[in-house]
């Protein structure tokens, strides 16, 4: 920046009403005094950062002159300015503000525009409290380790092998996502909590693991284990004050080791077919017993029905006999001759032919019987001629 230091002195002196002082003469100002001149200008120096350049700029600072220290004032001033309003700062929807006074917890600001005092006396941390993150037990994903996503995957031995109860050994391959949930002990209470997750985790894991047996936790125990292993390593995060609150434990792969996983494949498949041959078994179960329920109802209506007919027969014939009973007592030859009357109703009215004879005839003429199926004699031919 280039200054006209004469012009500067005679306003300065018009302004206090004095005199202009002497111009001084440039070094490059001609010797002809009747030659116009050009007022005199600071040369332009540069400063490399390595002493480089015409000129010290620090020198030339020295030798500035400001009217009563007014120049200093107003840049102090603006020094001021510009570090108090380094302290603004926005926390973002996702984040959460932590603001330390001289190094110690002084509080906790929301999402949104804030003031802290600029440093060395206040400064800021802004985790991210509604990230989920995710630690893997028992293998790593290559080039995915960021994400949920599933690519190529290395086993970590160490991690993955495991002692179930019933002293087998298992590989055990798991996630836990979690999520920030204090974000003043997440910052200061641990050094470092992705590892802190990870050894929890293995830990958690290894003792659900040393409770259960293996068919349980390569078959049908999954869901028991991972939530017991969630709420186990939560336990324990929380002892340590981390600050960390587990959302899930997520079991990737189960299996044996690979020198006897044959020989569990075959238990496996027996384990299949008796599920298998016991699920028919209920089908077929399911299907004869509404059969023979339906068939045992039917039999036992049946019987209801002929013994609620055979005992009202029974009490109508009896109701009957006490009928006749009291009127035979009254009239006893009249009540026989009518049962007799009725009982040869009965008998006659079966019969396809009759014949009546008296008393005197029918003792001396033959008895004579129409047997069923028996046709009569054919005539001959004779007789059929004529």
């Amino acid at each position: 920046m280039n200054w006209d230091w004469d012009k500067l002195q005679e306003k300065r002196q018009r302004q206090q009403g004095g005199n202009p002082p002497p111009k001084q003469q440039h070094e490059t100002e001609p010797e002809d005094e009747g030659q116009d001149r050009q007022p005199p200008r600071a040369k332009r120096s540069t400063f490399n950062g390595r002493g480089g350049g015409n000129e010290n700029p620090l020198k030339k600072l020295s030798q500035l002159r400001f009217p009563n220290g007014k120049g200093f004032l107003f840049v102090g001033l603006g020094v001021v300015a510009l570090w108090l309003l380094s302290g603004i700062y926005i926390v973002n929807p996702d984040e959460e503000g932590v603001v330390l006074r001289f190094g110690k917890y002084d509080r906790t600001e929301g999402p949104g525009p804030h003031y802290a005092w600029p440093a060395p006396i206040e400064s800021v941390y802004k985790p991210q409290v509604t990230q989920v993150l995710r630690s893997e037990v028992g293998f790593r994903s290559v080039g995915q380790s960021a994400t949920f996503q599933q690519g190529q995957v290395r086993t970590v031995s160490e991690e993955a092998s495991m002692l179930t109860g019933d002293e087998n050994i298992v590989n055990v391959q798991f996630s836990v996502q979690y999520k920030i949930g204090d974000p003043v002990q997440y910052l200061f209470n641990v050094s470092a909590p992705t590892a802190l997750v990870r050894n929890a985790a293995e830990a958690a894991m290894r003792e659900v693991i040393g409770n259960s047996q293996i068919d349980s936790a390569i078959t049908d125990g999954k869901l028991k284990i991972q939530s017991e292993a969630t709420q186990l390593l939560q336990t324990i995060l929380d002892r340590y004050g981390a600050g960390i609150q587990v959302l899930a434990v997520q079991l990737q792969d189960v299996h044996p080791p690979q020198e006897v996983i044959d020989a569990f494949k075959d238990v496996a498949s027996a384990r299949e077919d008796k599920s298998r041959i016991i699920n028919e078994a209920e089908a077929y179960r399911n299907e004869l017993l509404p059969k023979a329920r339906g068939q045992s109802a039917a039999m036992l209506n049946e019987a209801e029905s002929y013994q609620a007919l055979r005992v009202r027969n029974a009490e109508g014939e009896t109701a009957r006999f006490d009928a006749l009973s009291a009127e035979h007592s009254k009239a006893p030859k009249v009540t026989e001759q009518r049962l007799y009357y009725e009982a040869m109703e009965d008998i006659l009215a079966g019969a396809e032919e009759k014949v009546l004879m008296d008393g005197p005839a029918a003792s001396r003429a033959l008895p004579y019987l129409t047997l069923p199926g028996l046709s009569a004699p054919a005539a001959p031919k004779a007789l059929e001629k004529k």
